[in-house]
C-alpha cells in the first residue's frame, strides 16, 4: 500500500473511532504503537488525551502471558520492548476501559487475525470483566473467515477508513483486484 493511502486510511480508520467513541473524559483507551504498515493512530491517541481521556499501549512483559498496560502521552520516554517495538519506558501500570488492537485480517462475525501470538486474546480472557475492544484495520483486509479457534474472542466492532462493523451485521467480503 502506498505511503499516501496509508496515511489517507489512518485518517479514516482515526476518524471512524472518533465516531464510534465519541466520549474519552476519564476513560483510559489503549493503543498500539504502530509497526509493519500497520494504521497510524498516535494523532487519534493525542486527540483523546486533548479531549479529557488518558492512553495506554500494550507491554508483552513475557512471552505466552496476557499483555500489561501502560500510560502513554506523546514525548513521553520511550523504550524498546520485545521484537523491538516502542513501549513506555515507565510509568503507572492501567486496565483500558477500551481497547484498540490492530488486524491483518478480519471476519464479518468481528474476529481478527493479528500476527499469530494470541496475545490480545489471551488478555481478553484474563480480565473479569473485559473491556471494550476493537479491532482496527484497513477495509481490504476483510475475509470471509478466520476460522475462528475456541480461543479466539470476537471483537465489539471492526473499524476500517470505510465502514464501522459490528458482529450482529452480515457484512460480504469486498472483492478486490490482485493490484489491492
Amino acid at each position: 500500500m502506498p505511503v499516501a493511502e496509508r496515511l489517507d486510511s489512518s485518517a479514516g480508520i482515526a476518524a471512524n473511532l472518533q465516531l464510534y467513541l465519541p466520549e474519552v473524559a476519564g476513560r483510559i483507551v489503549s493503543a498500539y504503537w504502530p509497526l509493519r504498515g500497520e494504521p497510524d493512530l498516535r494523532p487519534w491517541m493525542a486527540s483523546v488525551i486533548a479531549r479529557g481521556g488518558r492512553c495506554a499501549l500494550p507491554l508483552v512483559v513475557q512471552k505466552a502471558s496476557p499483555l500489561v498496560f501502560r500510560l502513554w502521552e506523546p514525548g513521553c520516554r520511550m523504550e524498546r520492548g520485545i521484537w523491538n517495538i516502542p513501549v513506555p519506558a515507565d510509568g503507572a501500570v492501567v486496565s483500558p476501559d477500551f481497547l484498540v488492537a490492530p488486524v491483518v485480517g478480519y471476519d464479518s462475525a468481528c474476529f481478527r487475525l493479528g500476527y499469530g501470538g494470541g496475545y490480545f486474546d489471551r488478555t481478553l480472557v484474563a480480565y473479569s470483566q473485559r473491556p471494550a475492544v476493537v479491532g482496527v484495520g484497513y477495509a481490504r483486509a476483510v475475509l470471509t473467515t478466520i476460522y475462528p479457534q475456541n480461543y479466539d474472542v470476537p471483537m465489539n466492532a471492526i473499524i476500517t477508513e470505510r465502514a464501522v462493523l459490528s458482529p450482529q451485521q452480515s457484512v460480504p467480503p469486498t472483492p478486490h483486484s490482485a493490484a489491492d
